[in-house]
């Protein structure tokens, strides 16, 4: 699995969003989610244009 090096300031956020001591990748697995789905729903509503 790569690895990355994230700043004091995302941490502080990602920590901010944690819930019950979850795991970052766990976070980050479901903001990844929320984007992808987010950018389907607005390329679907481009079509709808």
């Amino acid at each position: 699995m790569p690895q990355i090096h994230l700043d004091e300031e995302t941490v502080e956020r990602l920590d901010a969003l944690r819930l019950d001591d979850e795991e970052y990748d766990e976070i980050v697995s479901e903001l990844i989610s929320i984007y992808e789905a987010e950018e389907l729903t607005l390329f679907r509503g481009s079509d709808a244009e």
